[in-house]
């Protein structure tokens, strides 16, 4: 379960001084569904937004994860206080906590640290990621102070194409005791709110072009939008996004299809 934010840019109001409607998002990485969305108020961000989503979520056995920003204790303890695993990203914001898990982790003479690798190209490129992970932290935990942390890894992600070699290290907490394929699995579903969320809102539907500013119009829109797609991605059928949604505009038929194969798939979560 991936949590991130998203702008509407077209739906500032100069006239008022409105900034851009901006939403945080819950997504089903595996599932490719929003789950649930609210709004960051006025000029707040998006960690004061979190709890209200959390709230919305049941996180019992699942592994949320979040950039950055969202490294906060208050986050980890509501996570974990509804059943779930929590895996946020780990940068400078962090500080010192950053400056010794990087140290840590980087430490050539930790051999016996427990690692994956995986490889996969295509699109004129090879990326190898090899995950680290290491749970030997009684150290960290006593300095820190983190609720929950179990244990705190890192990826490093090597690119090769035609014009190039380029190495990205990546560096993780976890609240939960992941192995390193668990952790590195985790770590690239995260990406699926960018590529299958976000990029086809934007490019599919034309989200950031949409000039709505009144009242509860941007929300609400914004909401039927992400209920649309989750309506067409519970289609079985192989069609493209935009085509299916093209389809259901043309064809009534096929769109009642689409609502009763939601409804269905509902019914029987239930």
């Amino acid at each position: 379960m991936a949590i991130d934010g998203k702008a509407l840019r077209r739906s500032f109001a100069d006239a008022s001084s409105r900034s851009p409607l901006y939403l945080v998002h819950a997504f089903a990485s595996e599932a490719r569904l929003v789950l649930g969305q609210v709004r960051v108020e006025g000029k707040s961000n998006e960690i004061k937004a979190l709890p209200a989503l959390l709230e919305m979520l049941a996180l019992k056995g699942r592994i949320v994860t979040a950039d950055a920003m969202h490294t906060q204790r208050e986050t980890a303890r509501a996570v974990t206080a509804a059943g779930g695993d929590y895996v946020p990203a780990l940068k400078g914001n962090r500080g010192t906590l950053y400056e010794d898990a990087k140290l840590y982790l980087d430490d050539p003479a930790r051999e016996d640290r427990l690692r994956h690798r995986d490889i996969d190209g295509g699109h004129g490129r090879i990326e190898t990621r090899t995950a680290s992970v290491d749970h030997d932290i009684d150290w960290l935990r006593e300095r820190h102070d983190w609720p929950g942390l179990a244990a705190i890894g890192k990826v490093v992600a090597t690119r090769e194409t035609r014009t190039g070699t380029a190495t990205e290290t990546r560096y993780y907490i976890m609240i939960a005791e992941l192995s390193p394929e668990w952790f590195q699995h985790a770590v690239r579903s995260r990406w699926a709110i960018g590529n299958s969320l976000h990029w086809v809102l934007d490019v599919t539907m034309n989200e950031d072009r949409q000039r709505n500013r009144t009242g509860h119009g941007p929300e609400t829109l914004a909401l039927l939008r992400r209920m649309a797609l989750n309506v067409a991605r519970m289609e079985p059928g192989k069609d493209a996004m935009r085509g299916k949604l093209k389809r259901a505009g043309w064809d009534d038929n096929f769109l009642l299809d689409m609502i009763r194969t939601t409804k269905n798939h509902n019914q029987n979560a239930n």
